[in-house]
Order: structure tokens, then C-alpha cells, then sequence
């Protein structure tokens, strides 16, 4: 059976990277096959609504958008894309941003403040009702706020937006507020696995980063 790993974190922590050298580990040195996605699909119908709402584009800003209201586009982005996407014959499949993601950014935007966070219903939303599948471990990247601030404004252009933060990076406070609700969740949640990016205060390297994602996944692929 197909091992579902996701990639979590605050924006400007390293998904990216770390996927792609998980992806380059299990595949040339243990010899599986790997496949991966990445969440939103901006080039896909319910994933350029998103993008839309990200950027301001359409008139109205994912930040004014109800929680409930806002984490069905992510999931129906990800119901369009695992409707038809067969990844039986995978061994593992690598995931940038899944559900986990969801259920946090619709509960920490500055309108959400005081209300209760979106967790339960985002699981049933998007494994009960439309079948997403579940991860198998949600690895999600730990960094304070400043280094990864620095890293997203190194990002350059992004199509969905072009060169400026989107909507959800420019909230004053979001992405501290998302860092505490990922720690949150991984107390609710056995499959959430924490991974500190920083030693005292500074950051690690990309491949001791590495390092403890491969110990965390020794006992699950």
C-alpha cells in the first residue's frame, strides 16, 4: 500500500527542498517509487480560485472569506486532483501542503481569533465527505517566524501572484500564529511529527534538517 507522507510548516520553511531530497533519497538510494503533488494546484479549476482569492485578483480576499467557506476551495483543489490521479503503483507518495495546512491557516487568520479552530471539521471535510486520502505522517517543518520571512522573500516570482506576498503572507502575525496551531495540532494528532529547523537560533542545514525527517520516516516506509 501506497505511503502518503506530507509536507507541513509556515510559509518559507523548506517544503520544497526537503521534498525534493526525500524524493531523491527514495528513489536513487532505496530504489522505490516516489510520486509527488503540490498543494494548491494553481493551474487547475478550483486551484486558480484559490490563487485568485490569494492575490486579491477577483475582488475579494481570502482573508475576508468565512474559515468554512475558505477551506472548501483547498479541499475541493484537492478532490479535482485525486479524482482521476492513480498513484497505486507508488510506493510512497510525497505531498507539498495537504490537509493539515488547511485546518490551520482557516483558523488563524485575524478574523478567526475567539472562534473554534477548524480541525474536525476540515478532517471529516475532506477524508469523510470527499475521500482525500489520509497521510500516513504529516512532517512538519518547525522555524521561527523571522528566518522564515527572510526565506519567503526570497521566493521571486510565483505565478498565482507574481512577485509580492500573497494575501495569507502579509497578515501581521499569521504565520507565528500558524507556527503555535501546527504545534497545537501535532498534540491531537499521533501522525503529526514535529521537526525543529533551528538550534539555537539558527538554522540548521538543509541536510541535518534532512537527517531527522529520515529518522522519523525509518519506522514508516
Amino acid at each position: 500500500m501506497t505511503k502518503i507522507i506530507a509536507f507541513e510548516g509556515i510559509d518559507g520553511t523548506g517544503k520544497t527542498v526537503q521534498m525534493k531530497r526525500q524524493f531523491e533519497r527514495l528513489t536513487q538510494r532505496l530504489g522505490l517509487n516516489v510520486q509527488t503533488l503540490s498543494f494548491p494546484m494553481y493551474d487547475t479549476f478550483f486551484g486558480s480560485q484559490v490563487g485568485r482569492l490569494l492575490s486579491g485578483s477577483c475582488g475579494v480576499k481570502a482573508s475576508d472569506v468565512d474559515g468554512m467557506s475558505m477551506a472548501l476551495w483547498y479541499a475541493l483543489d484537492r478532490f479535482e486532483a485525486f479524482r482521476d490521479y492513480d498513484y497505486s503503483g507508488a510506493d510512497v507518495l510525497l505531498i507539498n501542503r495537504y490537509v493539515l495546512s488547511n485546518a490551520v491557516y482557516q483558523s488563524v487568520r485575524d478574523r478567526d481569533l475567539g472562534m473554534p479552530d477548524l480541525l474536525d471539521f476540515v478532517l471529516e471535510l475532506e477524508h469523510e465527505h470527499f475521500r482525500i486520502p489520509r497521510a500516513d505522517a504529516h512532517i512538519v517543518l518547525d522555524m521561527n517566524t523571522e528566518t522564515a520571512s527572510e526565506n519567503v522573500g526570497k521566493k521571486g516570482y510565483r505565478g498565482y501572484v507574481g512577485d509580492k506576498a500573497d494575501v495569507y503572507e502579509a497578515i501581521p502575525g499569521i504565520q507565528q500564529r500558524a507556527r503555535l496551531k501546527y504545534i497545537e495540532y501535532a498534540g491531537r494528532m499521533d501522525n503529526i511529527h514535529i521537526v525543529p529547523c533551528m538550534e539555537q537560533n539558527r538554522l540548521k542545514s538543509i541536510e541535518s534538517i534532512g537527517l531527522l525527517v529520515d529518522r522519523v520516516l525509518e519506522d514508516i516506509i
